[in-house]
């Protein structure tokens, strides 16, 4: 044989059992979904996925998860110290914050003074779920919302920390949770992604950056990655036809386009041109889809003053959470709101309460609107960052005025809809907000339990890469059964 065409050969099949990983399983996931939704329950509906999901029955068949970007104080929202009052400017015992445990950024500090929270708590709805004054809009869903104060982290600085809750690794590569969900139930619609991302800036301060992998496939074929939606100018870059391009101009270049990725395909074998192709076909379809989905004139008046006066300001966190609910109700798989700000190392009674000016009457809005078309019950909305924030403050403590670094130690999150108990406060802390002291939850338990409230076996959601297999949540989790219904 010639050498050349030897080459080639040998090539080609590399690049079909395993480019970069992507084996004869994967390879069937992006040609066959066709055959494979025909070997799926026809009820399901599902577009592509895998055929052997959802394994159980499914409580939820969407998530929207509000991911608050920067570590939000759980002591000034969520986790209620009220103790904490006598011990104002009093220093925590090193038995309960050890230096070894305090972050490069406070542990030069000669004094590390307990900070209460300025703001005051009540109990909220029938449940009593205790909460921070400046939630007041989120209180009013008290009964609908689970808390867990007992979260933590092994991650203590911002970029690997929001890479864990995102992929379950704090070493990024790894595919998102949305990406997991793609590739494993597919997809509900056939003129939307199923994964879509949409982030906000917050009016606390600029933020840390948010990078596209936090919404990526990593190892996963890249058909699975999430869709980012543009907080200004168009939401998706040429989502629009130019002037004196028809919708049949449109469609017979796109024919002959795959006719050409089809022939190099064929001599190459690499499932990514597989996947441009869906790619293009997804675009051709949201160049339809999308300008009704941004419509917000078939909203009534009475939604819109739902939400707050930004709802109006594309970009803002109000605005991206009336399109969340426009987007479930379309069809979409995971959508995503990363809003940034939340990172108060000083000024930190200002800077919470400008950030739930932003979130906290768009948060309720969602929540009741979901309710009121009765979507809340399959839909799941997890809301939380990547971590907490620390109990003694960062720099000058005063009566009106103080800072808090990182802390992975405790969080909180909440839950909400989608088979998770309403007006529950599950897990615990000690009595400076440190240390979990009661139904420790991390985040491969957060990862287990939303994939099984969307009828997934965290372990046996797989995926073979470089020899192994992996999933999302590693050789780790474990389902938190006590906060299910």
């Amino acid at each position: 044989m010639n050498p050349v065409d030897e080459y080639r050969l040998q090539m080609n099949r590399r690049l079909f059992f395993g480019r970069s990983g992507v084996g004869i399983a994967a390879l069937a996931s992006l040609l066959g979904s066709d055959g494979q939704a025909a070997a799926k329950d026809p009820q399901r509906n599902s577009i592509g996925g895998l055929s052997d999901l959802p394994h159980t029955v499914a409580k939820a068949k969407r998530v929207i998860y509000l991911f608050q970007s920067g570590g939000p104080s759980q002591v000034d929202l969520l986790d209620y110290k009220p103790q904490l009052k006598e011990k104002f400017g009093t220093d925590v015992p090193k038995s309960v914050y050890p230096d070894e445990r305090k972050t490069t950024m406070t542990s030069a500090q000669t004094k590390f003074a307990t900070a209460p929270s300025i703001f005051k708590f009540q109990q909220r709805g029938e449940s009593g779920l205790w909460m921070s004054e400046v939630l007041q809009n989120t209180g009013q869903m008290a009964d609908d919302l689970c808390i867990i104060n007992s979260m933590h982290t092994p991650a203590i600085n911002h970029d690997p920390a929001m890479t864990m809750l995102q992929t379950g690794s704090q070493i990024p590569g790894r595919p998102s949770i949305g990406s997991w969900l793609n590739y494993g139930l597919g997809s509900e619609t056939s003129d939307l992604p199923a994964f879509v991302a949409m982030s906000s800036k917050g009016s606390a301060k600029q933020g840390q950056p948010l990078y596209d992998r936090l919404w990526g496939s990593g190892f996963l074929p890249s058909q699975y990655q999430g869709v980012k939606f543009r907080n200004q100018g168009a939401p998706v870059l040429d989502i629009y036809d130019p002037p004196g391009v028809s919708r049949e101009i449109r469609r017979k270049m796109l024919d002959q386009l795959a006719k050409l990725n089809e022939l190099k395909y064929e001599q190459a074998g690499d499932p990514e041109i597989e996947t441009r192709i869906k790619q293009y076909e997804l675009a051709f379809e949201m160049q339809r889809s999308v300008p009704d989905l941004l419509d917000t004139t078939q909203e009534t008046q009475a939604t819109l003053n739902l939400y707050g006066p930004d709802v109006h300001k594309q970009g803002t966190y109000a605005y991206n959470c009336l399109l969340a609910r426009r987007l479930a109700e379309r069809g979409v798989r995971f959508i995503q709101l990363f809003h940034q700000g939340w990172d108060q190392h000083g000024g930190l009674p200002r800077g919470v309460r400008a950030q739930c000016r932003d979130t906290d009457q768009p948060t309720a809005a969602l929540l009741a609107d979901l309710k009121s078309r009765g979507m809340l019950e399959d839909t799941l909305v997890v809301w939380g960052g990547e971590f907490g924030r620390t109990i003694y403050s960062q720099g000058k403590l005063t009566p009106t005025n103080y800072g808090r670094d990182h802390h992975g130690q405790c969080f909180s999150v909440w839950l909400a809809g989608g088979g998770v108990q309403g007006g529950l406060t599950y897990g615990a802390t000690d009595d400076y907000s440190v240390n979990v002291v009661e139904n420790p939850v991390n985040v491969h338990d957060l990862h287990a339990t939303m994939l099984h409230l969307l009828g997934i076996d965290h372990e046996r959601l797989i995926y073979p890469f470089q020899g192994r297999d992996f999933r999302l949540t590693d050789v780790h989790g474990k389902v938190v059964n006590e906060i299910l219904v």
